[in-house]
């Protein structure tokens, strides 16, 4: 028996970032949206702990770490060690999340390996461990089980559900080189020596989301890690004014980037703008409506 789980991307609508702490992490504000972009994860029974990969063709798969590296094994060993048994499995990896796009993708692969092997080994682990052993993983990777919207608080890690009944779509635009997350942040240190310790809040996106309305959540959306994503890659910008002229309701670098999403009024507005920017040259250009589930199995 197999089994297989997808996982969605992830966008950030708001990502306040304050001060750097003494640990080093940044206090953030931020609320989540998981998107219409997935990996989907299969694992099987097999007496030893593997991980392959594979791409759809718009995914660099290179940049995805292997060995003991690779989220995927990391997450099937710390839940066996949770739950006091061997880290046994087969994983297929299927990817459509953009690689080091500032979309999740990793996180996704994480959730996802926590859920298909606490089904197939049979476990009956508390939702609150299953998060608590996902914040122990990486900050994004919490959210990723929980999907939907949801605000983060902390590191991010700290996660609860935001109701959210609006229908949004979005267009995003995955970069062809990647851009290091530790060095977005560092180059928002250099920026913003004057952050304040405590991030700016997210209740205008949360008051946006209660409409339903677009263009109202539109003028709320915000993210500090812009600036300095757009200073390390200008390009960054210039296709924010590109999608904006092309119908786009308004561009976002997502999280540290450099994928940039946009959003859009409708599924038709979302289509025009896609194919606007797939005829202005860019080489990925990918359409999605938000929000969906979080790590789920699959029939």
């Amino acid at each position: 028996m197999s089994v297989s789980v997808r996982a969605a991307a992830k966008i950030n609508l708001h990502l306040g970032v304050g001060r750097a702490r003494a640990d080093g992490f940044h206090p953030l504000d931020t609320v989540y949206q998981a998107i219409g972009l997935h990996d989907d994860l299969t694992l099987s029974p097999a007496e030893g702990l593997t991980v392959r990969t594979d791409a759809a063709d718009h995914v660099d798969a290179g940049g995805v770490p292997d060995g003991e590296d690779n989220v995927v094994l990391r997450a099937a060993r710390l839940l066996a060690e949770h739950a006091g048994r061997p880290a046994t499995g087969a994983f297929e990896v299927r990817k459509g999340i953009p690689v080091a796009g500032g979309m999740a993708g990793g996180s996704a692969d994480a959730a996802a390996a926590l859920v298909a092997c606490h089904r197939l080994w049979g476990l009956d682990t508390s939702d609150e461990d299953l998060l608590r052993l996902a914040a122990d993983l990486g900050s994004d990777i919490p959210f990723s089980l929980v999907g939907g919207t949801a605000r983060g608080r902390g590191r991010g890690e700290l996660v609860t559900p935001v109701d959210d009944t609006g229908s949004w779509w979005w267009v995003a635009v995955p970069a062809t080189e990647g851009l290091s997350t530790p060095a977005v942040y560092r180059h928002f240190d250099v920026l913003r020596p004057d952050a304040p310790v405590e991030p700016p809040p997210a209740d205008p996106v949360l008051e946006a989301l209660a409409t339903g309305e677009p263009l109202r959540l539109a003028r709320a959306l915000h993210n500090d890690l812009q600036e300095p994503a757009i200073d390390l890659r200008p390009e960054l910008g210039d296709l924010i004014v590109r999608g904006e002229a092309e119908g786009a309701l308004r561009g976002l670098v997502s999280g540290s980037g450099p994928t940039v999403v946009f959003l859009c009024e409708s599924a038709e507005g979302a289509r025009e703008t896609g194919l606007a920017l797939d005829g202005a040259g860019y080489d990925v250009v990918l359409t999605a409506t938000a929000p969906v589930a979080g790590a789920h199995v699959m029939p």
